[in-house]
């Protein structure tokens, strides 16, 4: 795709989003399952494709991974993981669990419609739903370090230094 077949197919969603500022505004979704046995997460992506590409409200076809997805899904895996690692640690048993994170978005603002509208997630809301006999000190101690300990989750409520490059070669 071009620079012109892009802004053609962007032209129309920017319209929209510029006459109804609501239609920008959607949740992005990631689910997964932590692993009965093992240390380990199943994400429910939806999609069998290993190519990221644009987003649906941004002109995208919707075929490829929107790398918004794929940082929800990130959060799932790494909390799934980080869950189970730490239940397996603290020896406190789950017979299910459950990870889901959901995320809002206001696609104004990644395309430029209204420059005061945030790139970016404006919320992510992460919940675990768990099957267990534990006593509730046991899952607040859970929680508490699953929250701890999942690198993703950390990452994205502390806002690390981030810097970006471009080189020629």
């Amino acid at each position: 795709m071009d620079a012109a077949t892009l802004r053609a197919t962007q032209a129309p969603i920017k319209e929209r989003f510029k006459s109804d500022p609501k239609a920008a505004f959607i949740t992005l979704k990631a689910k997964g399952s932590i692993d009965a046995e093992g240390i380990a997460c199943k994400l429910e992506t939806g999609r069998a494709l290993a190519m990221a590409g644009l987003h649906p409200a941004t002109g995208g076809s919707g075929l490829e991974l929107c790398s918004g997805d794929m940082l929800l899904e990130a959060l799932v895996a790494c909390a799934g993981v980080t869950l189970k690692s730490v239940s397996t640690a603290i020896e406190l048993p789950l017979s299910v669990g459950h990870v889901t994170v959901e995320g809002d978005l206001d696609f104004r603002g990644t395309l430029g419609v209204d420059k005061e509208a945030p790139v970016g997630f404006s919320e992510i809301r992460l919940r675990f739903d768990v099957g267990t006999d534990a006593p509730q000190d046991k899952l607040d101690l859970l929680l508490k370090l699953t929250e701890r300990y999942c690198v993703v989750y950390q990452t994205i409520k502390n806002g690390p230094k981030v810097s970006v490059s471009m080189h020629r070669v």
